[in-house]
């Protein structure tokens, strides 16, 4: 496991080794996965025991250096009523790409991250398949395995590659999707769609993404990836171009050349 030296941060020193712990009940869990025959029916009941443990593990790594801290899911509204009034929350996800870990698709992470009031300050996005740990303080850059990484210097959306999330099978999200996916996809170089968000965020501040959208996340999946876009350069903000993206769920983030771009190429078919 590669050490950060943004680590003497002790707050982020805390959701690393969270990170890291839920990592470990995920990788043990995914050896057994490769055990079980194709589509066996204990795939499913195995991913959901190892999503339940690594959120365990992590509450429990947060909670006993800040125990009053509220901790949240990914959909940011299960902190419990002994500290809903902390300004202090932390937002996580421990299985974000949970289908794709199911299935042995290596594109998953855990995501964790900590806000203050409205502004999100720390952020750990750990991808165990690959041993990629990106991480973010506010006001000092973004990192990957410690070393400083940067959003690309793409300005153009013939140019770039953009990444994005389908809205979930049964949402009512699909029908306003399929025409904004039509309308990035016939203008960008490529479309491509991984499976998980906080890793696809990751993915644009280091520069592997030019560009992403989605229409239908929470919190969970946003709140860490977005510091990390932010803090290697880039922007993000909600389809309006406004910063309400982790209450909307429609977040655009991309190179700060290629925002505008992106976001007129959506507008052009939401107006």
């Amino acid at each position: 496991m590669a050490d950060v030296p943004m680590i003497g941060d002790p707050v982020l020193a805390v959701a690393v080794r969270a990170a890291r712990r839920a990592a470990s009940v995920i990788v043990d869990a995914g050896r057994d996965l490769k055990r079980l025959p194709t589509f066996a029916k204990e795939h499913g009941e195995i991913a959901s025991s190892a999503r339940d443990e690594a959120r365990s593990a992590i509450v429990a790594t947060i909670g006993a250096a800040f125990p009053e801290h509220a901790i949240l899911g990914e959909d940011a509204g299960d902190a419990n009523d002994a500290k809903g009034g902390s300004p202090y929350r932390w937002i996580v996800d421990p299985i974000d790409g949970g289908t794709n870990f199911a299935h042995g698709y290596p594109h998953y992470a855990v995501s964790i991250a900590l806000a203050h009031g409205t502004d999100v300050t720390h952020a750990a996005v750990l991808d165990p398949a690959h041993d990629e740990l990106y991480t973010a303080v506010r006001g000092k850059g973004a990192q990957l395995n410690g070393a400083p990484i940067r959003v690309s210097a793409c300005t153009r959306l013939e140019d770039a590659l953009v990444g994005t999330v389908f809205p979930g099978r049964g949402s009512a999200r699909i029908a306003a999707y399929l025409p904004v996916m039509t309308a990035v996809m016939t203008r960008c170089a490529g479309l491509r769609r991984a499976g998980a968000c906080s890793l696809d965020l990751a993915y644009v501040a280091a520069g592997r993404l030019d560009g992403f959208f989605v229409t239908s996340r929470q919190a969970g999946d946003i709140a860490a990836g977005a510091l990390l876009v932010k803090e290697a350069g880039g922007r993000v903000g909600d389809f309006a171009g406004g910063v309400e993206f982790l209450r909307t769920s429609e977040v655009i983030a991309a190179s700060p050349g290629l925002f505008a771009p992106l976001r007129e190429a959506i507008a052009a078919v939401r107006a």
